[in-house]
């Protein structure tokens, strides 16, 4: 089946790049878009999708994005982002928290400016945002991720009701803890222990896989059907602040 074209942002690796193969398992024809391009170009060989490497807090390299993709779009998957550090708010490093704003939020809003007119040219598009629990639940050491995420869950509802009436469907889905090869390695720096120590004794986190299987589902449902939020977590962690760890 062919479902027309998928714009994955963040698709050079952990959540992003198994949702571009996920889509393109699904019929889909998917731009993978990302900074790194012989990641994004390889992906894109193997699933024989398009490659365009762009940084989505950059203006220019958006438009370009939105050239390359095309006139009609049947979906957006706003996955780029990212946390970094675990500092208390009051030694926190503002450079920090307006990079997290930068690539969260303003990313996430320049793909979707730039990509809404041929996702509403298609007839029927679909953007989903890749927010996080941390869009919903304030934890310790996490200020300036949830602030971000929060922001990102906040713009999705706003979009949702500014749409309204226009064929474009806005989702969310909502990830606990997911352990990707990179994520807690970059909010870390590079430290291995401690991105770690995330998981440490936690029985089956999700994996990229499940978010991206989530992403699937909410992108093949019938048009007049939008799942504004789905929060997907493992088993074991029952909140932010409630995980059970094996000994």
């Amino acid at each position: 089946m062919d479902r027309g074209t998928a714009v994955v942002t963040g698709a050079s690796s952990g959540i992003g790049a198994a949702t571009a193969r996920r889509l393109a398992a699904e019929g889909y024809r998917v731009v993978c878009v990302a900074r790194r391009t012989e990641r994004i170009e390889a992906l894109a060989e193997e699933i024989a999708g398009l490659a365009v490497t762009c940084d989505v807090t950059d203006a220019d390299q958006v438009a370009a994005l939105a050239a390359a993709a095309g006139d009609e779009i049947a979906l957006l998957v706003n996955n780029a982002g990212g946390a970094i550090g675990l500092d208390p708010v009051e030694s926190a490093d503002p450079d920090d928290w307006r990079r997290m704003f930068e690539v969260n939020v303003i990313g996430t809003l320049q793909a979707t400016r730039a990509l809404l007119p041929a996702l509403e040219a298609s007839g029927a598009g679909t953007i989903v945002n890749i927010g996080s629990t941390a869009g919903r639940i304030a934890y310790e050491g996490g200020g300036g991720y949830t602030a971000a995420k929060h922001g990102v869950a906040v713009m999705t509802e706003t979009l949702r009701l500014e749409l309204v009436g226009r064929p474009v469907r806005v989702c969310e889905v909502a990830p606990g803890m997911v352990q990707t090869e990179e994520f807690s390695l970059t909010r870390f720096g590079g430290d291995v222990d401690r991105a770690d120590a995330v998981y440490a004794g936690v029985d089956e986190p999700l994996v990229a896989d499940d978010v991206a299987d989530v992403v699937g589902w909410i992108a093949t449902r019938p048009q007049h059907v939008n799942v504004d939020l789905v929060v997907v977590k493992p088993i074991a962690q029952a909140a932010q602040h409630k995980v059970h760890r094996g000994s």
